[in-house]
């Protein structure tokens, strides 16, 4: 497997404006150099011959203390891996329990992967993390480095919607550059007897805040005692990683007797690495006679047939490509082995270069739901069997307070209450929200609108789900599978607009699983338009959005599913849904502390500061305009990033800066603020 290469993508952002305040600021101390944060690869020990490529830095994995890497503030993870549920499938096909789904994504290059992401709204922006049991952060080259750690936006979105990340441990083909000193470089031994590199690669990960590594040995030339080295290498790997929490997958290609034979099949070959580690890849050879025995030997070994990953490479076809889908995931009876997708950016990288998001989510969904678009129908005619039509989707919205504001992680603006606040594009994937995970469940008699997330406008981040079509009946729209406790105060608040026609629209919520598999969950419908003040019910009007907070006045116990029921008063309708909260208090959270310029080179700064006390969904930094006016200028959740670019407006003697505290519900804190003088 050789990791596709892609441009360099760009740092920075600009922006339109909102009209706000001045506001004081601090003068920052002078600074050193600042340069732009990447994503970290490594060399085992020793580097190649040579001199690097431009835009590269030879590591040694060996060498790396956390103390001296100036880019771990920026890579460092900041959300935990949240818990999951299963709820009743939406169809009567998906099944819980059985195949699960790894992902090997390609998300940039090795080299010049930026830590925060850039200013680009052309990303792999993943957002069916719900058929996702595993990912891994796919790339390595010979010239480049062969040891990668996930960066912070993708292990913070996977987090919050319960996928562990891994990084990626690449020793190449010898046609593709591999050295075989790089691999006993991997699994040489201390003097008593340990593994260097096993403990470096457990205190990576838990520096960085991802939960594991995929060890893809593939470099030929090796003899008994190498395959023995590392067999004790991968022992030692998973027990130490056991320990922090972490867990190791093993690719079938280096076999017990140190060379590469790629098996297709779980057997004599590698057997003792899969007992070694938590799974196991199986090579793209396989065939439904070896994954069938291969299932049978991982049950005799005391083990799940789950935990075999059959590979399917989708790199060059997508959901164009042809599978035996029976000898993975049969119809009629169990599943024989999990799914492991190799390389499903595809959904981005097929389309041409004039693609935008809207072009990219469409293939995405096709990809991971079906040519229905609905998996509560799957089209039983469509030769690529998706995701959605065997495995059981899985949800984390399940502690209150909830919110979300369908940001999918990029956008061609940034809004804020409905204003842009910035006009460029951008992508930082950890700024995702824990999104729908049935897209798009829609139950109608009549015609179905086509339901999508949509770029054009937003009421925060980059995105909003549009509803669009003649809504000739009554429709629902299927949001969220939720196990959310109602307290005598738990309200939900829609905000949303009617860019065309006229729609009656009500709250669809729901406190009961559905009856089986497919089945409506059993609804109560309660106002939105035409709510009850007396109940309680408020209605607040922003730049052309309305926010109605509706109480579940007379429903106890736990919210199992929330929708939306539009019925056209006047058609065809455009209807737009830009935020859902479920809450039973308002909270502010407090603000952060500390902003400091910690470098500088002209306009490029790096930024730090103290952590705000509490649960913190993000950090958003703004630029205050000579004329009083506030510029977005960057999001994340961690706690230090990087501007570039920054050009001094006209008259300007230093750049004002401030950075606010976003809490679950979107309430922002006040701000702190920094000084660049120019």
């Amino acid at each position: 497997m050789n990791p596709t290469r892609r441009t360099v993508l760009l740092t920075g952002a600009g922006a339109a404006a909102a009209l706000v305040p001045p506001l004081p600021a601090f003068a920052a101390p002078k600074a050193a150099a600042a340069t732009p944060p990447y994503a970290s690869y490594w060399y085992p020990d020793s580097l190649p011959s040579g001199s690097p490529g431009t835009g590269i830095t030879w590591r040694s994995l060996k060498a790396w203390r956390a103390a001296d890497d100036t880019d771990l503030p920026f890579n460092t993870a900041s959300v935990p891996l949240a818990p999951r549920f299963t709820p009743t499938p939406a169809n009567a096909t998906a099944r819980s329990g059985q195949a699960r789904i790894q992902s090997l994504v390609s998300f940039g290059p090795t080299s010049g992967n930026p830590s925060q992401g850039s200013a680009t709204a052309d990303y792999y922006a993943l957002t069916h993390w719900a058929y996702v049991d595993e990912l891994v952060f796919w790339g390595g080259s010979s010239g480049e480095g062969l040891i990668l750690a996930p960066n912070a936006p993708i292990v913070d979105t996977a987090h919050r919607h319960g996928v562990p990340v891994l990084g990626n441990i690449f020793l190449p083909p010898t046609a593709y550059g591999g050295q075989l000193q790089w691999t006993r470089d991997l699994v040489q031994k201390d003097s008593a007897g340990h593994c260097p590199l096993a403990a470096q690669l457990v205190a990576v990960a838990a520096a960085y805040g991802f939960d594991g590594w995929f060890v893809n040995a593939e470099t030929g030339g090796g003899n008994a005692a190498l395959g023995a080295d590392m067999l004790g290498f991968v022992k030692e790997l998973k027990s130490l990683a056991a320990a922090r929490g972490q867990r190791v997958t093993w690719y079938d290609a280096m076999t017990v007797n140190g060379t590469v034979s790629w098996q297709g099949a779980l057997d004599s070959q590698n057997q003792a690495f899969f007992q070694a580690a938590d799974d196991m890849f199986v090579d793209f050879r396989w065939s439904a006679g070896t994954l069938a025995s291969s299932g049978r030997k991982a049950e005799q070994l005391g083990r799940s047939r789950y935990e075999l990953w059959a590979g399917v490479d989708v790199e060059s076809n997508g959901s164009n490509t042809s599978v035996s889908w029976e000898a993975i995931v049969p119809t009629t009876k169990a599943h024989v082995t999990s799914i492991g997708f190799y390389r499903p950016e595809w959904t981005r990288n097929h389309l041409p270069a004039s693609r935008t998001p809207a072009d990219f989510h469409a293939a995405d969904d096709r990809f991971w739901t079906g040519r229905s678009l609905d998996p509560s129908q799957p089209d039983a005619s469509d030769p690529w069997r998706a995701p959605a039509v065997s495995v059981a989707d899985r949800s984390t919205v399940s502690t209150v307070p909830f919110a979300s504001v369908f940001n999918t992680g990029h956008g061609l603006r940034w809004y804020e209450d409905g204003a842009v606040t910035s006009d460029a594009p951008w992508n930082h994937l950890g700024l995702q929200d824990r999104l729908p995970s049935r897209r798009w469940v829609v139950r109608t008699a009549g015609e179905r609108p086509v339901v999508s997330f949509d770029f054009a406008d937003a009421w925060r981040g980059g995105s909003s789900v549009l509803v669009n079509g003649e809504l000739d009946e009554p429709t629902t729209v299927e949001l969220y599978a939720t196990r959310l406790p109602i307290a005598v105060d738990t309200v939900v608040e829609l905000t949303h607009r009617t860019e065309a026609g006229g729609v009656n629209v009500e709250l669809a919520v729901a406190t009961a699983d559905p009856s089986a598999p497919a089945a409506t969950p059993p609804y109560s419908y309660l106002p939105v338009n035409s709510v009850n003040r007396r109940h309680g019910a408020t209605v607040k009007s922003v730049n052309g959005w309305e926010t109605v907070t509706v109480p579940l006045t007379g429903l106890s116990g736990t919210l199992h599913a929330i929708g939306v029921r539009l019925t056209a008063t006047d058609g065809p309708v455009k209807w737009r849904l830009g935020g859902l909260a479920v809450r039973d208090t308002v909270d502010t959270p407090a603000a952060p502390s500390g902003l400091r310029i910690t470098a500088a080179s002209g306009g490029d700064l790096r930024l730090a500061w103290n952590p705000a006390p509490g649960a913190v969904r993000h950090y958003t930094l703004h630029r205050l305009m000579p004329d009083g006016t506030r510029r977005f200028v960057g999001a994340t959740g961690q706690r230090a990033y990087f501007l570039g670019g920054l050009q001094p407006e006209q008259g300007e003697q230093a750049a004002r800066f401030e950075l606010r505290a976003v809490g679950e519900l979107y309430t922002a804190s006040a701000p702190v603020t920094v000084t660049h003088p120019w």
